[in-house]
């Protein structure tokens, strides 16, 4: 069987989406990027043309929408130059050459005429690898009717085929408009469209699709992405699992506490995901901060990603309990991310997670909490179905991830979880508290392990300055 040739690409300059796209835009094709107004069009656009000026290729924007100097202050913004990449200012609107100074009224088609012959022009005297073409709403306008604005494109398509160029049009979609149909997706080799939203609450949340990429299989669907100061547009690929990791037994993973590690059936196991469920108070956080110190005392790297509790607040809690974490973050071992509420994307957030995993050979992830995750994000549902691919990946890289579930109400009145994460879960820790006789009673039971065997009797924990202990649950004595 013959090997199929494999097509020549061009980086978009944007890492995340040469990611999606599976190594880049094929070369000498015709590329639509679709968006609302601050979007991130002329931003993507400008990587574009900057990752080429880097592979030392001749780059050219034309602009009919936008002034030099307004994509010099783009630029600027980001501390870019335009240097190597030709800027032609054009106008669809007003008098482009001689031969319109002769009519009263430029009708469309002579306006037409004139800017088609510009563009042409400058293409011909510069000879581009690369062309950014800003924008189609301008034509659209011009041409008045969709049967022309589809000759038109497909006019240029054959002109910049003919000479190899590799092309990008901007296209300004409008709330009202269906513009972006079949006119653009016939004619382009590939659509791009950036997604723009506003929640009730936080900043706005974008999004990426690629639409339509002819002989490419990629990455569909949306994609989480970010505008940056200093980095332009930010995508991050939604995660595929990899291939599970060649591990002939799983590790066991212990605490620390004997008797804790005797109701896992000897310790948790690598590749596995744990939910710690319990109310306000019971250890849940305690629970993560024991498995933590435990892995980095074997010598093995962990990482925490904290959504509520600040970082001199986890170190000040765990010093209490006798657990110093301190030296291990200093020296790199102990990775720990502090996010604020809004700030982070589900994917921008598995990006991080996988990068750290990888980078660190990390044994031990620890979310705290899932539950503060969930409500920095508007869509809940959608996040849960993000985070189970998170899950599922850093399992097939034999990871023991630590999830930490709030349960809302105290004492066991109104207790409850918001969103249903049951299933996320391999194994299960649950915590509880009762009080009797003006005593609260920390108990602690293993629910659920999916391999092999555990203990199912209620215990009581007792958290310290000493340290942590499990000890068989002495009910108080009958009156």
């Amino acid at each position: 069987m013959t090997e199929r040739k494999k097509q020549p690409v061009v980086s978009s300059g944007i890492a995340g989406l040469d990611e999606i796209l599976r190594g880049g835009l094929p070369a000498s094709n015709f590329y639509i990027v679709q968006g609302d107004p601050g979007a991130g069009k002329t931003t993507a656009a400008l990587q574009f043309l900057r990752a080429g000026v880097a592979a030392g290729e001749r780059c050219i924007y034309v602009s009919l929408s936008q002034t030099a100097a307004e994509l010099q202050a783009i630029a600027s913004s980001h501390g870019w130059t335009l240097d190597g990449i030709r800027v032609e200012e054009l106008s669809a609107s007003e008098t482009l050459s001689g031969a319109a100074d002769q009519t009263i009224f430029q009708t469309a088609d002579l306006r037409l005429d004139e800017t088609r012959k510009a563009i042409e022009r400058a293409i011909e005297e510069h000879k581009p690898h690369r062309l950014v073409y800003d924008s189609l709403l301008e034509i659209r306008l011009i041409t008045g009717d969709t049967p022309r604005f589809r000759r038109e494109l497909i006019g240029f398509k054959a002109f910049l085929a003919k000479r190899g160029i590799v092309a990008v049009l901007l296209d300004t979609q409008t709330s009202g408009g269906d513009h972006n149909g079949e006119e653009i997706e016939g004619i382009a080799h590939g659509v791009i469209r950036l997604d723009k939203s506003l929640e009730d609450y936080g900043g706005v949340r974008r999004r990426i699709e690629v639409s339509k990429l002819r002989g490419v299989p990629f990455a569909d669907g949306y994609h989480d992405m970010a505008i940056r100061e200093g980095e332009g547009v930010v995508v991050f690929p939604r995660i595929v699992p990899g291939s599970p990791a060649e591990v002939t037994k799983p590790q066991l993973i212990k605490s620390g506490v004997d008797a804790l590690d005797e109701m896992f059936g000897g310790g948790q196991e690598s590749g596995t995901i744990t939910l710690v469920i319990g109310q306000s108070g019971t250890g849940k956080s305690t629970m993560s901060s024991l498995y933590a110190t435990a892995a980095l005392q074997r010598g093995e790297s962990v990482a925490l990603f904290l959504f509520e509790e600040r970082l001199e607040t986890f170190f000040r809690r765990s010093e209490g309990l006798g657990m110093d974490l301190r030296q291990f973050y200093r020296d790199g071992q102990l990775v720990i991310y502090d996010f604020s509420p809004n700030e982070i994307s589900p994917g921008e957030f598995g990006q991080i997670v996988q990068q750290v995993v990888s980078r660190n050979n990390t044994r031990v992830v620890v979310i705290d909490s899932f539950t503060g995750y969930l409500n920095s994000l508007p869509h809940r549902e959608k996040a849960v179905l993000d985070i189970q691919s998170l899950l599922k990946h850093l399992a097939r890289a034999d990871v023991l991830t630590m999830l930490i579930v709030a349960q809302h109400g105290l004492l066991g009145q109104n207790v409850g979880i918001d969103v249903d994460v049951s299933f996320l879960g391999d194994t299960v820790l649950l915590l509880r508290m009762s009080e009797h006789e003006g005593r609260l009673r920390r108990n602690i039971t293993v629910v659920k392990k999916r391999h092999g065997p555990h203990d199912l009797d209620v215990r009581e924990l007792f958290i310290a300055s000493s340290g942590v202990s499990v000890v068989a649950y002495n009910p108080l004595p009958e009156t």
